[in-house]
């Protein structure tokens, strides 16, 4: 076996394909977002963030960072260890109560990530619940699959957000056979909003445990941030909330919302939150100021969604292909791999804007794309420079406008 040879061969096959990800070395300036520097050998330039998931900036926010500041001075720097070995400190307690009155439910559970909070509950659930069959939505998160997969058991796919599809494939089990129906609330990809009302209806009239995947949601939506789920009055008919400290509270970190025994079996059964240090007291000391902000300012959400609107509208205007949605998805489409990573290094040697390319298997093949994330902090000026670089390189490069 040529062990080197295989490596190489598998990193030319992604090269050639339009598929290898390259890393932008960037470091943004406290204060300034969406401005950062990129770091490029032995040269620095100032670049502007499109693509960032801090989308309401609240990785600058002043509370955000005097709390971080305040708990290093109280704490020092790491946990110490697992929850259960000296790892549970204050800070972590008051998160879980925090997240817990966000969504309503009896408690939470901290994770590192969104990430492992999916992986590790999906695969637990199916530990816990002996022929427990998954219903998973057809544009679950990689995590979501990871943690279903993980689990074992059966699972059945359904097309994204087709209530009629669910139905069908529900109908063929039993009331008493243990069923979770797995979904998303925003899918980020294409920012479709799910039906989580009727998907309810569903689960009660099958006899099924409901998970929601809230990660592009939590911050953004509902009166408080509590998500879709807050937003359309449904949070108490959902089993499981998952949510993300990393996007929209500009922090880091994952969790679970739901009720106490639920949170209990999977503190005590689940290997990805047993054998994991836990997160350093100062990033749960900015994810509760974060969380405790947005639940009493609205103002960045309205922000948010108006510059959401804004570059859609200007997009289109352009001719430029969006992927038409009702959340705060920028979708646009190019289509091929190859000249999807073209456009972002022209964008970003060029005009200093930064936008990673979208390729699978993040996407289909064909689908190919950048995701605009448009955040309170870019202003008009930004957008008109954005606007125009786009139309200039579409142009240049003979990509699809929109029909």
């Amino acid at each position: 076996m040529d062990y080197a040879k295989t490596f190489a061969e598998a990193l030319r096959a992604l090269k050639e394909e339009g598929n290898y990800r390259v890393f932008a070395d960037i470091r943004r300036e406290r204060g300034r977002f969406p401005l950062a520097r990129l770091y490029s050998g032995s040269t620095v330039k100032e670049i502007r963030v499109w693509c960032s998931n801090d989308y309401l900036g609240m990785g600058q926010n002043p509370k955000v960072l005097e709390a971080m500041h305040r708990a290093i001075d109280e704490a020092g720097a790491g946990s110490g260890g697992t929850r259960n070995i000296s790892g549970t400190t204050h800070y972590h307690v008051e998160l879980e109560a925090e997240l817990a009155d966000l969504h309503g439910k009896e408690a939470a559970l901290l994770f590192t990530s969104a990430y492992v909070a999916n992986d590790s509950t999906l695969s637990t659930l199916q530990k816990l619940l002996p022929g427990c069959v998954i219903f998973s939505d057809q544009k679950n998160h990689a995590s979501m699959i990871a943690g279903i997969r993980h689990g074992g058991g059966p699972k059945r796919i359904w097309p994204n957000n087709d209530i009629d599809a669910l139905e069908a494939l529900l109908k063929e089990y039993d009331r008493d056979t243990p069923k979770v129906i797995a979904f998303e609330s925003v899918y980020s990809m294409d920012g479709f909003i799910a039906p989580i009302a009727r998907i309810c209806d569903l689960a009660e009239k099958y006899n099924a445990l409901t998970y929601l995947d809230e990660v592009h949601a939590v911050g953004m939506y509902g009166p408080r941030g509590g998500g879709i789920s807050e937003r359309d009055g449904v949070a108490d008919r959902v089993d499981i909330i998952n949510g993300t400290l990393a996007k929209a509270y500009g922090v880091m970190g994952g969790y679970i919302a739901a009720n106490a025994d639920i949170c209990d079996a999977i503190r005590s059964y689940a290997p990805g939150f047993i054998f994991t240090t836990s997160v350093a007291p100062a990033i749960a000391a900015g994810a509760l100021a974060s969380v405790r902000h947005l639940k009493e300012s609205s103002a960045e959400r309205e922000a948010q969604q108006e510059r959401a609107r804004t570059l859609k509208e200007r997009l289109t205007r352009s001719g430029l292909p969006v992927l038409d949605n009702p959340s705060h998805i920028v979708p646009v489409i190019v289509g091929d791999p190859v000249r999807c990573k073209r456009l972002t290094d022209a964008l970003m040697d060029r005009y200093g804007i930064y936008v990673q390319p979208i390729n699978y298997p993040t996407v289909p093949r064909g689908t190919e794309r950048i995701r605009l994330t448009p955040g309170p902090l870019h202003t008009d000026d930004e957008m008109d420079y954005l606007v125009e670089a786009l139309n200039t390189l579409w142009g240049e490069m003979n990509l699809q406008r929109a029909a």
